[in-house]
């Protein structure tokens, strides 16, 4: 994955967290002015508009080395922010999660949902609970992540006609899953100040 793809988080002027975007797009609302970056320094906040962004980042003795990552261009080297803070937007705009593989990966931990496992993504499949061949809908509520041998043993049946178990019942997240999985990463570790803020309540996507 390019370095311009990897996530940011982004606040509105409120420093309430609204969105993740790309840090592609990101470097574009830095330039047109439309948003500042955040960044998070021993506990202390700091903001920066794209200028002085780009001149703090020839200092890379201020930057963590192990989550540090730059974009290098003809004639200069500029790091990639893992926050911005829009200066005009303040809504908290209500966006659906949507069902695709990435989320449900991470909602279900990556685990197979009957036997409890932990599997690489290449390694698991999803299973709809109840068959669609047997009327199953394709929704949160009846898709879970499922490893080759029990999703083998399950067939076409339902669950109890096979012998197993759920480890738990899945359900549609309120919010995106990914910001549990991204958060316990070295990376991201500077929006976790913001995720555990008290008016936290929107979802991401």
């Amino acid at each position: 994955m390019s370095v311009l793809d990897s996530n940011v988080l982004v606040l509105n002027k409120f420093y309430m967290a609204v969105n993740i975007t790309t840090a592609r797009r990101a470097f574009a609302l830095l330039y047109k002015e439309r948003a500042e970056v955040v960044s998070m320094r021993q506990d202390r906040m700091e903001n920066f508009d794209f200028h002085s962004w780009k001149e703090l980042s020839q200092f890379k003795d201020r930057f963590d080395e192990e989550a540090a990552e730059f974009v290098r261009t003809v004639s200069f080297e500029i790091g990639v922010p893992r926050i911005i803070r829009l200066l005009v937007y303040d809504k908290l705009p209500l966006k659906m999660v949507k069902l695709n593989r990435k989320n449900l990966f991470a909602r279900d931990r990556k685990r197979c949902q009957y036997c409890g496992r932990k599997f690489s993504t290449t390694d698991l499949s999803l299973d709809h609970i109840v068959p669609r061949s047997r009327g199953g809908k394709t929704a949160w509520e009846n898709i879970v992540t499922c490893c080759p041998d029990c999703n083998v043993k399950k067939g076409g049946r339902l669950p109890w006609e096979a012998g197993m178990r759920l480890v738990r019942k899945p359900n549609k997240p309120s919010r995106s899953p990914l910001i549990r999985l991204k958060v316990r990463s070295q990376r991201y570790k500077s929006w976790k100040e913001f995720l555990d803020n008290a008016y936290w309540s929107v979802e991401l996507k």
